[in-house]
């Protein structure tokens, strides 16, 4: 069937297919051995705030740079004086998650989403391990600001962060917390951030930025791609992933061509908002309405250390803020800037309802308007089957029934194509010296019998964009978030069933790379020997694309080749086209059936 350099193509496929998966495990394998006991440590660390105000700060907070005042925001000619302030800390809670509020850099430590569950069936947190509390008050670069002391009412959901610096100046942070329910606004804490000079001089401040808190992968199988900063400007959003952080090389021969980078900063005006972002969650800074932003900064963390890890790979995670320029308080003056803070999951159609295009940080790429119909169609269809799995089936079968036609006429096309193969196989037999003449007359032969060589490859061109469609959207949906189906515990992760030797056993893809290849093996054979083998490669491809994907991709893929073998079983006991040459005469046109040329 196949020739020896097929074969060791194949080989080569696999074995890169086996490779990969091999370093996906090691690279990631230390985050989830250390998840759960992870989660129970803030579990307990949350649980000891909520019996005490005086808790110690925690080990990952880089106090060696909380200052009460850096450089970057001093008042010219005070000498900062570190004030003695308790590392209190508190819980707020809604219906939905709660806050960890702490002192001295004064913002949310960590916030515990109710409502979804991370690694292990455990709570699920945000911006944790990051060492930089959401909201908190840095400089250009992201130094925080620390001395604030605190104030919280439980009763009224509300936190209050205040520093009095040398020079007059005083700062004040307020955090509300949301109060409606099943809005957009369920996972929105508003931010008013008030500067106040009572000294009797002028303050000028060079400036400041709002963290957005720090982002992390939340399963082993989480591509580190997803743990991204964003930040958007004039309605287009700017992303980088922890990647961008690494030093770049040439592949394979491993050559640098830049060194590592530490931070990443922009100073551009007109920021809306900046977020850190994994992959079906992020934490959004929002500027002031009618106060853009005029720069971000953003920093990789490591989530798991190296030394943590018992093969030296460590997880990073992503932190950054959202700044604004200087400006100058005068004496008695105070200003107030309104910030909103969403942390929580990466709803499309809330965080469209938000405003300032924050959906954006779905990225769902360059076919995200069929990314997005697609969610709506997935959402649509789960209100009456209550299954996001059932949602994707039966959405999959409206698509491939719109595309009926379109199969039909590409199968017609092979079978034209297959009866033309033996006219085909006596050119290339007869021109097999001079390739060119040969396909100069594979070109004559396919017009005098009206064949289009390339209408069999329709169908798949017109399913590219759907297939990268659903393949940005079931990345992020935050949907399918432990939805079950049959053995499939969660729609957005691989349904792994075991390992054998280390490797993951995911059953969904093997199923989805065997149905294409009964697909090709019932499907009418068009071109030469070479062409129908190479399409064999197909499965191998798209069982490697989807291997460690979301395994409602490979249940969208599946179905779809399912449908279509029913569709070419169908068509297969239809009566054969026929086989006749086209007329290659002018067409008449003018008047009284004229050629249209001149008496």
């Amino acid at each position: 069937m196949f020739d020896r350099t097929t074969w060791i193509a194949i080989a080569v496929s696999v074995a890169g297919l086996v490779g990969w998966q091999y370093y996906y495990s090691k690279a990631y394998a230390p985050y989830i051995a250390q998840q759960a006991t992870l989660q129970r440590e803030a579990k307990l660390k949350s649980e000891a705030a909520k019996s005490s105000s005086t808790a110690p700060i925690p080990a990952s907070t880089p106090l060696a740079t909380v200052s009460p005042l850096p450089a970057a925001m001093a008042v010219a000619g005070a000498t900062p004086v570190i004030p003695e302030i308790s590392q209190k800390r508190e819980t707020l809670d809604t219906s939905r998650a709660e806050y960890l509020f702490a002192a001295n850099t004064g913002g949310i430590e960590a916030v515990t989403l109710f409502l979804h569950l991370g690694a292990n069936e455990q709570s699920l947190f945000l911006n944790k391990d990051s060492g930089l509390p959401i909201g908190a008050l840095c400089d250009t670069k992201g130094a925080p600001i620390g001395g604030f002391s605190m104030v919280a009412d439980k009763k009224k959901e509300f936190a209050k962060f205040n520093l009095n610096a040398p020079g007059g100046l005083s700062i004040t942070k307020s955090f509300t917390l949301p109060q409606t329910i099943g809005s957009p606004e369920e996972y929105l804490v508003g931010l008013d951030l008030s500067f106040s000079n009572t000294g009797p001089a002028p303050i000028s401040l060079p400036g400041y930025t709002v963290s957005a808190g720090g982002e992390a992968p939340v399963h082993i199988k989480d591509l580190p791609t997803y743990t991204c900063f964003d930040w958007c400007r004039e309605g287009k959003m700017t992303s980088i992933n922890v990647g961008w952080f690494d030093a770049g090389t040439i592949p394979i021969i491993g050559i640098q061509t830049r060194p590592a980078r530490d931070v990443y900063t922009q100073s551009d005006s007109g920021v809306t908002w900046a977020a850190v972002t994994s992959q079906y969650f992020c934490t959004i800074v929002t500027a002031p309405k009618g106060q853009a932003g005029s720069g971000v900064w953003a920093r990789r963390f490591e989530a798991v250390t190296a030394a943590d890890s018992p093969n030296g790979h460590a997880v990073n995670g992503i932190t950054g803020g959202l700044g604004t320029g200087p400006f100058t308080l005068a004496p008695g003056q105070s200003i107030t800037f309104h910030y909103s803070i969403y942390a929580g999951p990466k709803d499309f159609n809330a965080l469209g309802k938000l405003g300032d295009d924050q959906q954006k940080v779905m990225n769902f790429g360059m076919f995200h308007l069929v990314s997005e119909f697609l969610l709506w169609a997935m959402n649509a269809i789960d209100r009456v089957t209550h299954s996001f799995a059932w949602a994707i089936i039966i959405l999959t079968i409206l698509i491939k029934l719109a595309l009926w036609p379109i199969q039909n006429k590409a199968t017609s096309s092979m079978k034209r194509m297959q009866l033309l193969s033996p006219k085909m196989t006596e050119l290339r037999e007869k021109y097999k010296d001079d390739p060119t003449k040969m396909n100069e007359e594979l070109m004559k032969l396919y017009k005098q019998y009206g064949v289009n060589p390339f209408g069999g490859c329709l169908p798949m061109f017109v399913q590219i964009p759907v297939f990268f469609g659903f393949y940005s959207m079931l990345g992020s949906a935050i949907e399918l978030r432990n939805s079950h189906f049959l053995w499939i515990h969660d729609l957005s992760q691989p349904d792994t069933l075991g390992h054998f030797m280390g490797f993951p056993i995911n059953l969904l893809p093997i199923i989805m790379a065997g149905t294409m290849v009964w697909q090709m093996a019932i499907s009418p054979k068009s071109g030469d020997a070479t062409q129908q083998r190479m399409m064999y490669f197909m499965p191998i491809i798209f069982l490697t694309f989807c291997y460690n994907y979301a395994s409602g991709l490979a249940l969208y893929w599946t179905t779809q080749n399912i449908f279509s073998i029913v569709q070419l079983y169908w068509t297969r006991n239809q009566p054969l086209p026929t086989l006749e040459k086209v007329s290659l005469k002018p067409k008449v046109s003018g008047k009284g059936g004229s050629s249209g040329k001149k008496r």
